[in-house]
């Protein structure tokens, strides 16, 4: 991939266009998947010609400068200039915001810390957002049952759900629910009763609305024991079933373990409407899947759905970053759509340049006269002609008027 200098060039046209750096980029590292997301931010600021400087999540501090410092002796050995590569090595609220707000930043790049979107906002800088997932996943009729659930739950329980595009939620037709239940508890997907769904549900946030960090990253049989019920070892995904989507309901949002919420509908157009009730209870998200083989209604929900990416018969965690799609490689996935940053796709390093573009001319003025006196005179004597045929036509309107009257 070209992102600096000359990365596009038309001889027919001549045109072409040119990649240049933005500068300094300040960059947020949330606590969940750290040192993916440092490496990765690292090296498309690089590879973009840019500066990077990064403010890890406390809790992330020390697994995020041991990452860099590993980057930072590498690229040195290969040219790097000093400083192309840096972090804080204290970190607080106070210095992030003061790193945010330096004259010297060009562009902030948050990976999923929503703590600092309103100082990013106010900074008047260009900011990158790669925010919560919130997806929900669809499995119409016409679905490869075994494959869609073989797909949901390798894609949940990978990394044990701290992928934020994971899905959230599952959302199924009814027709077909049965074998999809049948499916789901096969392949080691446990229905919590109302009563653990309750307990679990608890749990999962603070009082705040924050995500409980006790319960991120951790497998279903710990999550479980720690609600106060058992599963048996082969359980791999706790399922909390519902009918709302209530936006205080924990399992509506965002969930970095794997628990799933489960909802059922009539037919894909009330499914269409539950999976954008889904995503406005979270103000939007970034990814959502669709498990069809009906060509109309997945072309129905790419149409609607107020999202970044729809994924079509594919794990999310995966199919999002680019592994099981040819959608660009990436561990941020930008979060436009909901209204937050600059972009919605899958940020590559042509994000973090600006395209200058060049063009020659190939046509002289003169010829441009020409044309557009041509143009010009064909409008005047357009217009001309329908003047005349109105006033024709008003003269014998009130021709007609008159001799109506007489």
């Amino acid at each position: 991939m070209k992102c600096v200098g000359f990365i596009e060039e038309d001889a027919d046209n001549c045109t072409a266009k040119v990649g240049v750096p933005l500068g300094v980029i300040a960059a947020l590292v949330p606590s969940t998947n750290p040192v993916s997301t440092t490496i990765f931010n690292a090296v498309i600021a690089v590879k973009a010609g840019n500066a990077i400087i990064f403010s890890a999540h406390p809790r992330a501090v020390k697994t995020v400068g041991r990452t860099l410092d590993i980057l930072i002796e590498a690229a040195c050995e290969h040219g790097m200039p000093e400083y192309g590569i840096s972090y804080l090595h204290a970190v607080d609220r106070e210095g992030t915001n003061t790193l945010i707000r330096h004259p010297e930043v060009n562009l902030i790049l948050n990976t999923g810390v929503p703590a600092f979107l309103d100082e990013a906002n106010r900074s008047g800088k260009p900011l990158i957002y790669g925010g919560s997932g919130n997806g929900p996943a669809f499995i119409e009729r016409t679905a490869d049952v075994k494959q869609a659930v073989s797909d949901i739950i390798e894609s949940k329980t990978f990394d044990y759900g701290m992928v934020s595009a994971a899905e959230q939620s599952v959302v199924v037709e009814r027709c077909i629910e049965p074998e999809v239940r049948r499916e789901l508890t096969a392949q080691g997907a446990y229905f919590m009763t109302e009563e653990e769904s309750v307990r679990l549900g608890r749990l999962l946030y603070n009082s705040d609305g924050s995500i409980n960090a006790e319960f991120v990253g951790i497998s279903a049989k710990r999550l479980a024991s720690r609600a106060g019920f058992s599963v048996d070892g082969q359980v791999e995904l706790l399922i909390a079933e519902g009918k709302y989507a209530l936006s205080d309901n924990p399992y509506n949002k965002e969930k970095l373990c794997p628990v799933l919420a489960y909802y059922i509908e009539d037919d894909w157009q009330n499914a269409c409407e539950k999976c954008i009730e889904l995503l406005f209870a979270k103000n939007g998200g970034h990814t959502l899947v669709i498990h069809s083989t009906d060509d109309y209604v997945i072309r129905q929900f790419a149409l609607k759905k107020p999202v970044a990416r729809v994924l079509v018969n594919t794990p999310a965690s995966l199919g999002s970053m680019g592994v099981t799609t040819a959608l660009f490689p990436a561990m941020t996935l930008g979060s436009g759509v909901t209204g937050q940053g600059i972009t919605s796709e899958n940020v590559s390093p042509l994000n973090l340049v600006y395209i200058r573009t060049v063009g020659a001319g190939i046509r002289d003025s003169a010829y441009i006269r020409r044309y557009c006196g041509d143009q010009l005179a064909e409008i005047k004597e357009k217009r001309k002609m329908e003047r005349e045929e109105g006033l024709r036509l008003i003269r014998r309107l009130i021709g007609e008027a008159v001799s109506s009257a007489s």
